[in-house]
C-alpha cells in the first residue's frame, strides 16, 4: 500500500489587496462650438473660470446674418401687404357671385390666391424666426455649471459655425467620474455601491473615498478585464480631472479562490490535475482549473474544496480507485 502526505486548500489572498491603475474624468465635460458664423466681438471668461449655466462666455458679430434679418423682415411686410390684397379681392368677388357679377370659376380663383398668398406669409415668419434663433446663438452661453477648461479663440477671430473648431471646453468636477479596469479575475466580486479607496501620489498618505456606480457588464474582449465606474466627492476641488490615480477596492464581498502547493499538481494529457484521499483510503484524480501562479502555490479556480485532503508530491502512476495510507495528519498550507 503506497504512503502519502496530503494538505488541505485554503483561501488564497484577495487580488483587491492590489492597487489598481485609474484615469479620473470630469462628470460631464462638453467642447462649446459656434452655432452662429461671423468676428468674435469679445470673450468673457478664460480657462479656470467658474460658470453657471446661462452665463455669457463670448459674443460673435454677425454681419452676413443680420443682413439676412433685414431682408426677410422685408420679405415678410411684403408677403402680408400682399395676403391683405388677396383677403379684400376675395371678399369682394364672394359678395359679387351673389348677385351673378362674376363668375364661380373666378371666385374660387380668388379664393386659391387667398390660401396661396396666406401660405407665402407663413413661410415668410417661418423663415423669420429661423434667422432670429441663429442670431441668438452669437450669445454664447455655458450649458451646465463648471469650469472652463480651454479657450480656443480670441477678439477677430473668423467664426464659421459648422466648421468643427471649438471655442471653449466646458468640465463639471464635482463630482468626478473614476475609470477601472478589472482583470477577469476579480470582476465577479465588483458591486455596484461597493465602495473604494482613491490614491493618487500629488495628495500623499491621503485615501479618497470612492463608490463603484457602475459597470460595462461585459469583459473587454482584448484585454479581459471589466470596465468599471466610480465616483468620488470633489467639492473641495481637490482633484483634477483628466489625472492618473490607483483605487483599491475595501469591500468585496466575494469568497476568496483556494490554493494549493504548486507539488500537489499533476499534469496530463487530460489536463491539470489532483489526487484526493476519500474517507475510505481511496483515491479519486479531478481535473482542476488553474488561476494565478504564486509560485509555491498556486490559485485553484475550479474541482476541489476546502475539505478534500490532496496528495503532496504524487506519483506519474496515480490512479482512480488506488487506496493508499496517509502517513500524517492533514496539514493545510497555513499550518505549514
Amino acid at each position: 500500500m503506497t504512503s502519502v502526505n496530503v494538505v488541505s486548500p485554503v483561501p488564497g489572498k484577495s487580488g483587491f489587496g492590489v492597487p489598481l491603475p485609474a484615469e479620473v474624468q470630469a462628470f460631464v465635460e462638453a467642447p462649446i462650438y459656434a452655432r452662429a458664423s461671423g468676428y468674435l466681438k469679445r470673450w468673457l471668461v478664460d480657462i479656470g473660470a467658474h460658470v453657471k449655466t446661462g452665463d455669457l462666455l463670448a459674443e460673435i458679430e454677425t454681419p452676413e446674418l443680420d443682413q439676412q434679418l433685414e431682408q426677410v423682415r422685408a420679405e415678410l411686410a411684403q408677403t402680408d401687404a400682399a395676403l391683405e390684397l388677396a383677403k379684400i379681392t376675395a371678399t369682394r368677388w364672394t359678395d359679387l357671385l351673389k348677385t351673378a357679377s362674376v363668375s364661380e370659376q373666378e371666385t374660387a380663383e380668388k379664393q386659391s390666391d387667398l390660401k396661396l398668398k396666406q401660405a407665402d406669409v407663413d413661410a415668410a415668419r417661418a423663415n423669420l424666426h429661423r434667422l432670429e434663433e441663429l442670431k441668438s446663438f452669437a450669445k454664447v452661453t455655458a450649458p451646465f455649471d463648471g469650469t472652463i477648461t480651454v479657450r480656443q479663440t480670441d477678439v477677430g477671430q473668423l467664426i464659421a459655425a459648422g466648421s468643427g473648431r471649438e471655442l471653449f471646453r466646458l468640465a463639471q468636477t464635482n463630482p468626478l467620474r473614476v475609470y477601472v479596469r478589472v482583470p477577469q479575475t476579480l470582476s465577479r466580486a465588483i458591486q455596484v455601491g461597493q465602495t473604494a479607496e482613491l490614491v493618487l501620489a500629488e495628495l500623499p498618505g491621503k485615501k479618497i473615498e470612492a463608490k463603484v456606480v457602475r459597470t460595462a457588464g461585459a469583459m473587454e474582449p482584448v484585454s479581459r478585464t471589466l470596465l468599471t465606474e466610480l465616483e468620488v466627492n470633489n467639492s473641495h476641488d481637490e482633484i483634477l480631472a483628466g489625472s492618473y490615480a490607483q483605487v483599491q477596492f475595501n469591500d468585496s464581498t466575494a469568497a476568496p479562490l483556494l490554493t494549493l502547493p504548486a507539488n500537489t499538481l499533476l499534469f496530463r494529457a487530460e489536463g491539470t490535475q489532483v489526487g484526493v484521499v476519500q474517507s475510505d483510503g481511496k483515491v479519486t484524480v479531478r481535473t482542476v482549473k488553474l488561476g494565478r501562479d504564486f509560485g509555491q502555490t498556486v490559485e485553484i479556480l475550479d474541482g476541489i474544496a476546502t475539505t478534500d485532503r490532496v496528495i503532496m508530491n504524487p506519483p506519474d502512476s496515480l490512479a482512480n480507485g488506488l487506496t493508499v495510507r496517509v502517513v500524517e495528519p492533514v496539514k493545510t498550507l497555513a499550518e505549514k
